[in-house]
């Protein structure tokens, strides 16, 4: 990782009618964009296990490191992204996306 790393943040609140097995499916999913999405560095993602009670509903995030802007721009676009985000809105009660330099 350099210092112009660009990462996205998308914390997510699915809704009750989402199954466990449907949230593991969702996670794979977002995972394999890795592969089919140039400019993807890096994939990650987890649950909150935070003591602090700040979470505001939120429960998973899934981070993607890019090397700048630009390759996130490109992933924005990016028919497989499109593809996933249509698949994954309707699970979706609350989402956040964040972006930032890392230093």
């Amino acid at each position: 990782m350099t210092d112009s790393t660009l990462r996205h943040l998308v914390l997510c609140r699915f809704t009750e009618q989402t199954s466990a097995a449907e949230v593991a499916s969702i996670g794979a999913d977002f995972a394999a964009l890795q592969q089919s999405v140039p400019g993807v560095l890096h994939f990650e993602s987890g649950t909150n296990v935070s003591p602090e009670g700040l979470a505001q509903g939120y429960t998973h995030c899934f981070r993607l490191d890019f090397a700048g802007a630009a390759e996130r721009d490109g992933y924005l676009v990016h028919p497989a992204h499109l593809a996933f985000v249509e698949r994954f809105k309707p699970w979706l009660a609350q989402v956040l996306v964040f972006d930032y330099a890392a230093s």
